[in-house]
């Protein structure tokens, strides 16, 4: 199980990464800081799992969660979201060293 929330938190990362190259990039271009906010990015990739994610939120969960919450963390950029998201799984997946030496107790 932890291999996989490593896993699952490398891609986050990977997902934070390139959405702030995306940024970086056309804050260059625009010669102006633009972050794109993650309703936008995931509307780029994936518009129907975003609509039935409302869907589903709205329908089966408070709808004050759904008007806060969700729409809150919608609104904010899209590297800072997958960063949070590959902190916390690697967070859940991280494994304490054991503690190895010659006094051991």
């Amino acid at each position: 199980m932890r291999f996989l929330l490593r896993l699952a938190s490398l891609v986050a990362l990977a997902a934070a990464v390139i959405a702030g190259t995306i940024d970086s990039i056309q804050s260059v271009a625009a010669s102006a800081v633009i972050m794109t906010p993650m309703s936008d990015a995931w509307q780029d990739v994936s518009p129907d799992t975003l609509t039935s994610l409302q869907s589903a939120l709205s329908y089966y969960i408070h709808p004050r969660f759904y008007a806060f919450i969700f729409q809150w963390l919608m609104l904010q950029p899209a590297f800072a979201v997958f960063l949070v998201i590959a902190l916390l799984l690697w967070m859940v997946g991280y494994k304490k060293p054991q503690v190895s030496g010659r006094f051991i107790a």
